[in-house]
């Protein structure tokens, strides 16, 4: 009896075999980990926050505080004025610092240290040089011109440009490197093109400089409104939200609520700062996809 082989017969696939692979396994093993302190420390805090700003008279009674309303007008100020300052100064020092010289790279040592030093002793001891009996302010004041010297952070206007200066002070750094990375990716050849048709430094700088900055510029400027709704240190650090609570912003405002036991109203001035941070994300995120 013959027997008949069918060449072209296809092999039959064998089932999928069940349950997870080494490489599957061990990466769920490495996952996990993230996933608990995720759910622990962020999503828990976060859900728990909300329930206990469920309540609508939480909200009502936020609004009716006149501190809050203050306290508004006082983050607006810091998101208008002080990011577009620091941004614009961070602008002209990234020109300065992106030169060759010897010099210059020694002092953009010196230049980071603001940013890296920890805010808590830094922004402490400017709280010292401006006290008002014993800083090294007034005192030198006092030598100078035998007049006693201001009480810097007892007036609202100096108190809050003060925690401003110490906000653009600490994090001026940070972003002059952003903008000095992102001139040295501009290409030499078009500024030696510009300089032998006769441009000056303004037109190299309307012509090449910005158009090529643009977006990482206003991408840095949003990012940084963001980060600074949630810049604690700037503001309570200096000035703890004084005078008469005249001082303080929404990342501050909570501390105010949690030491009147008004945990509810710290929650709800936490909640109410979405309106400002999610539209800034919407379109730091939107510009980064294009």
């Amino acid at each position: 009896m013959s027997t008949t082989t069918f060449s072209g017969a296809k092999p039959v696939p064998r089932l999928a075999r069940k349950g997870l692979s080494s490489w599957e396994f061990w990466g769920l093993v490495l996952v996990l980990p993230y996933l608990l302190v995720f759910l622990v420390f962020v999503l828990y805090p976060v859900g728990y926050g909300l329930w206990l700003a469920r309540h609508p008279a939480s909200y009502v009674a936020l609004f009716d505080d006149p501190i809050f309303f203050r306290t508004v007008i006082n983050t607006l100020i810091f998101l208008v004025v002080g990011i577009n300052i620091k941004m614009a100064i961070a602008l002209m020092l990234s020109g300065f610092f992106v030169q060759s010289r010897n010099w210059i790279k020694w002092l953009s040592l010196l230049f980071v240290l603001p940013w890296a030093v920890p805010s808590i002793p830094t922004i402490l001891s400017v709280r010292f040089m401006l006290n008002p009996e014993w800083g090294v302010i007034n005192s030198v004041i006092f030598r100078l011109t035998g007049i006693d010297g201001p009480n810097w952070l007892n007036d609202p206007t100096l108190a809050l440009t003060f925690s401003m200066l110490m906000h653009i002070w600490k994090s001026l750094p940070f972003w002059t490197l952003i903008l000095v990375s992102a001139r040295m990716s501009i290409p030499a050849e078009q500024y030696e093109a510009a300089s032998v048709d006769g441009a000056s430094n303004w037109q190299k700088f309307k012509f090449i400089t910005w158009p090529s900055m643009r977006t990482i510029y206003l991408t840095s400027t949003i990012l940084s409104m963001i980060w600074t709704l949630g810049d604690f240190n700037s503001v309570y650090l200096l000035t703890g939200g004084g005078p008469a609570d005249l001082t303080h912003v929404l990342a501050t405002l909570g501390i105010r609520y949690l030491r009147l036991d008004q945990v509810d109203l710290a929650m709800a001035s936490i909640v109410v700062a979405m309106p400002l941070v999610l539209p800034l994300v919407y379109f730091m995120m939107k510009r980064l996809s294009k």
